[in-house]
């Protein structure tokens, strides 16, 4: 610090993106679940900062995909596996050789964990069991991160109360559930293998909701408003009243970064922590509908459609941050106002067949620097 820099101030500027840059710009990162929604993002926020970044994934599932369209393929050293594979898994990792690994591949959608509740629990649990278990017996790796979901805690939709970290852990649904066996699959191995000096630091994140722009798949608010919209049809809401921590992709994805970049440094930080938006955007479905009704402009519209039978979804859903808000100093950059206005604008490019990666490192670059739009 210096010329009265406060040590805020100086987080914040080590969490700009030149801060975290400096970090990863040479480094060798490995992300497990690269063709996704989140960890195309990543690949490319690490990819901007000149880290070398290999991934291991499933081929990417929907079409259009993000991944393909910012042409990562081309950007990074790609691996299509199966999570659940353990001997491709180990030897990507053999040829990789990271020193940085963000896990996020995974099953994540609930209503499809009714459908294959085995395929859900072998990916999320198992997968995880692979990906520590490569990391435990081939070395290099200083600094490990688990991303699971706001769906670990046990929620009986009792009361209006913000889970905090040290609550109970039992999802509902084999998604939700499945996560819930991640993370203690990963305390296990901490506690097991992953004490003393010069082992690698690790932690978990759990995560809210998140939107942003080039997320295509099935059954999620964002992705199905946009394709009901340009199909000019009306927007169909299942829940409008489920209350949930909605936040754009960006949001946690900075955070992820910060915690394997500080843990490695300060293995004290290492632990488990909620990735959710301050209390105030935390809305209904339907608040995040009129939101992107209101962005969108031209006809957009929703309606409220009550399914008959429809799977078990918790009503009521808020993270407490208290944790991630006193030990990084974490604040969000872009309230739901900002996330929202960011992900139309996204998907208005994308549909008007503008460049999207010049759209997403501008988002990205005036995220990091705390621009709003």
């Amino acid at each position: 610090m210096g010329g009265g820099e406060s040590a805020m101030e100086a987080l914040e500027r080590l969490m700009d993106f030149e801060g975290i840059k400096n970090f990863y710009s040479g480094k060798r990162v490995l992300v497990t679940g690269h063709t996704g929604f989140k960890g195309a993002w990543l690949c490319k926020i690490l990819s901007m900062m000149g880290a070398e970044v290999y991934g291991y994934s499933l081929p990417p599932l929907e079409a259009p995909n993000i991944f393909k369209l910012l042409n990562l393929e081309n950007m990074m050293h790609s691996t299509i596996g199966d999570i659940r594979n353990f001997d491709k898994l180990k030897s990507c990792m053999e040829e990789a050789r990271p020193e940085y690994v963000f896990h996020l591949a995974a099953q994540p959608i609930v209503r499809e964990s009714y459908k294959i509740p085995r395929e859900t629990f072998e990916t999320n649990v198992m997968g995880t069991v692979n990906i520590l278990e490569c990391i435990r017996m081939i070395p290099g790796v200083k600094s490990f991160l688990n991303v699971t979901t706001d769906k670990v805690y046990e929620n009986n939709d009792m009361g209006n109360r913000a889970f905090i970290e040290e609550d109970k852990l039992d999802g509902y649904d084999p998604y939700s559930n499945s996560k819930s066996c991640s993370e203690l699959v990963t305390h296990s191995y901490v506690k097991s293998f992953f004490q003393g000096n010069g082992k690698a630091a690790i932690s978990t994140a759990r995560a809210g909701n998140v939107i942003g722009g080039g997320d295509f798949a099935v059954d999620r608010i964002i992705p199905d408003c946009v394709r009901m919209t340009i199909n000019e049809d009306c927007i169909n809401i299942r829940n409008p009243y489920s209350v949930r921590p909605y936040q754009h992709v960006l949001e946690p994805l900075k955070i992820y970064l910060t915690i394997v970049m500080f843990q490695e440094q300060i293995p004290s930080l290492a632990g488990f922590y909620n990735v959710g938006p301050d209390e105030e955007d935390c809305i209904t479905t339907g608040e995040l509908a009129d939101l992107f009704v209101k962005n969108w402009g031209g006809k957009a519209a929703w309606k409220s459609l009550t399914e008959n039978e429809a799977p078990h979804e918790a009503n009521y859903l808020k993270l407490d941050c208290t944790k991630l808000k006193s030990v990084f100093g974490w604040k969000p950059v872009w309230h739901i106002d900002d996330a929202v206005k960011a992900t139309v604008e996204w998907y208005k490019a994308w549909n008007e067949k503008k460049d999207i990666s010049t759209i997403t490192e501008s988002q990205i670059m005036r995220f990091f620097n705390y621009k709003c739009l």
